[in-house]
């Protein structure tokens, strides 16, 4: 294992949950081991893990970019993070807002539909 990987999943782990990682990596097949290796290092252990953005921010600029391309199936999963990198509720829905302007009202809708959804599932688990 490499550092770049020891750092992306001790990141990857900080912000989405321990969990959530261990789900992912029982469910890691030979056909995606090399792709989730990939996404450990370079997302993970480069970019998450860089000190350049605070994890709050990051987290924000993730939730827009997603929802902006029209990347739905992810948001849920980092709506979840939010938890872990410092995101509130007002800072996901600001970040949303800009959505609606530069990508688009209907993906920007979708997003919220999603966070409505999963903030509320976040509360009946707390």
């Amino acid at each position: 294992m490499t550092d770049r990987h020891a750092t992306g999943m001790q990141t990857r782990r900080a912000t989405l949950g321990d969990a959530h990682v261990d789900r992912a990596e029982a469910n890691k097949t030979p056909l995606d081991e090399r792709f989730q290796s990939f996404i450990t290092e370079g997302a993970w252990g480069t970019l998450w893990s860089s000190d350049a953005i605070p994890p709050r921010e990051r987290s924000m600029l993730t939730i827009a970019l997603l929802a902006a391309l029209g990347n739905h199936e992810e948001v849920a999963m980092h709506i979840r993070a939010t938890a872990n990198t410092g995101a509130s509720q007002t800072d996901v829905m600001e970040a949303l807002m800009h959505v609606a302007v530069y990508a688009g009202v209907p993906r920007a809708n979708h997003a919220i539909k999603i966070a409505k959804e999963t903030y509320a599932d976040m509360e009946k688990d707390a």
